[in-house]
């Protein structure tokens, strides 16, 4: 099941997030969220927006993720390709496991196309698994966005046809 998160979720949250960091590191992508990210500042924040989900079996989370709708700043400028629609579009960030249960992925991308006809996702370049699993879930390779640090994302598209 999914609902939104609520404050007494940050701790769990937190530690799910933790739990990802290591997951990369073992998976050659220490950099992508290096030792910190996200902070425990910007999850209460998304919290707080109402834009941050959990994935949950009884009181036990298992998964997080961050849908949020509208323009998203750092998605405006694409290199290398283009994006498909210039329609409204809902973006997914910030996905984590606790590795208890397969399919968090999966589970979280069908909640957002249930609720939005147009998404977008970016990864890190060595993160092997997560393109793996966008693009498993339908997603089209558009091109390269870059954060407002400047670091380059592969940026992928869904559109409900």
């Amino acid at each position: 099941m999914i609902r939104k998160a609520n404050i007494s979720d940050l701790d769990e949250i937190m530690y799910i997030y933790s739990l990802a960091r290591e997951f990369m590191k073992k998976n050659n992508n220490p950099n992508q969220w290096g030792n910190t990210y996200p902070s425990r500042e910007l999850i209460k924040a998304d919290i707080n927006k109402g834009v941050c989900y959990v994935l949950f079996e009884g009181k036990e989370i298992y998964g997080v993720f961050v849908l949020v709708f509208g323009e998203d700043p750092t998605y405006l400028n694409i290199y290398e390709g283009n994006w498909k629609s210039s329609s409204s579009y809902a973006t997914i960030h910030r996905i984590a496991s606790s590795g208890k249960r397969s399919g968090v992925f999966k589970e979280a991308v069908n909640f957002a196309k249930n609720k939005y006809d147009h998404l977008k996702i970016d990864t890190y370049m060595d993160n092997k698994v997560m393109q793996h699993c966008i693009l498993k879930e339908g997603f089209t390779y558009q091109g390269i966005i870059s954060l407002e640090d400047g670091s380059p994302r592969l940026a992928y598209e869904w559109i409900n046809k």
